[in-house]
């Protein structure tokens, strides 16, 4: 975790068993050397043969994110959020995993420091990239909000198999199969 300048470690299978998507936020920015660290998570994700083909649009007028948010299945995430990017995808090749990729990079980079996320889904794509103006051929695949948490909170609440344990998800032999 990152705070006041000092990094401190967290164990990469710890941050993915403990992050929760979060959709309340503290009214309080986020320290732009961690906006940055989000930012760089994304961009330095992997992509297919290295093509990169996201942006990062990171909407922070106050008017434009108002009208972002009416275009998300859950506005109060978009509108309580301290920072909004859209990622938005264009080119030929696996543009959804590897959108993907950037996605759960910047989302786990913040979780690690301290700062909660949440993927917000839209259920018409193309009027948030009419919203964005975005240029021909390119297309928002997600929207993801960030902020502050409400009191202390942090990937080292629980051990690994404590927050396993108390994920709401299909239990292991039901995803997974060997042939």
């Amino acid at each position: 975790m990152w705070a006041a300048g000092t990094l401190r470690v967290v164990d990469a299978y710890l941050a993915l068993v403990s992050k929760r998507d979060t959709r309340r936020y503290a009214e309080r920015a986020i320290p732009e050397d961690l906006v940055r660290r989000v930012l760089e998570a994304g961009r330095l994700a992997g992509s297919s043969r290295n093509r990169q083909p996201w942006r990062l649009v990171i909407v922070a007028d106050a008017a434009l994110r108002e009208r972002l948010a009416g275009l998300v299945y859950r506005p109060p995430n978009v509108r309580g959020a301290a920072l909004v990017i859209a990622l938005v995808v264009s080119g030929r090749g696996p543009l959804d995993f590897d959108a993907g990729r950037a996605a759960q990079n910047m989302m786990l980079a913040a979780w690690s420091d301290g700062v909660v996320s949440c993927p917000n889904g839209m259920p018409d794509p193309a009027q948030v990239g009419a919203l964005l103006a975005l240029g021909e051929g390119e297309r928002v695949v997600i929207v993801l909000s960030f902020g502050l948490p409400h009191g202390a909170r942090g990937p080292a609440a629980r051990t690994p198999e404590q927050w396993a344990a108390r994920a709401d998800r299909r239990p292991l032999e039901e995803v997974c199969e060997r042939l």
